[in-house]
């Protein structure tokens, strides 16, 4: 079975602006086949969404986002039902808790300091930063 990991919406906003940055790294070995990523409906609209804000726009392209949300739903392993989870400093944070419980995660990787990495652990999952997560490798 293959490691599978949620990534943070962060870690693929923070990969697209900075391909050599270690979510960059990540966001590679992931399309190379290392590792599995989870994702879900509420994942992929974050990812969209987020895009959209200024500061973002500036600096990923709007193709670079759609091929990346295309990338999620053609390659990652997707997960349709979500528990209600409240675990998560920051509420909108609980379906990546939900995310990586149900589909089994090893790791959730985030660059979230303040909220999810605080957890260090949920269900099976490790709470890791990019570069934690790359160390595993």
């Amino acid at each position: 079975m293959s490691l599978r990991a949620v990534l943070d919406t962060n870690i693929f906003i923070s990969g697209m602006m900075l391909p050599g940055s270690a979510p960059g790294r990540l966001l590679n070995i992931w399309l190379e086949g290392t590792y599995d990523v989870l994702t879900c409906d509420a994942h992929i609209e974050e990812l969209k969404r987020v895009s959209r804000y200024s500061k973002i726009r500036s600096r990923v392209p709007s193709f670079s986002i759609g091929r990346m949300v295309n990338q999620l739903r053609e390659t990652a392993i997707y997960v349709a039902r979500l528990p209600a989870i409240d675990a998560s400093p920051d509420p909108w944070d609980n379906y990546l808790l939900a995310l990586a419980q149900t589909g089994e995660a090893d790791f959730l990787v985030t660059g979230d300091k303040a909220g999810l990495l605080a957890l260090e652990r949920f269900g099976m999952a490790r709470i890791v930063t990019a570069r934690q997560f790359l160390e595993s490798f």
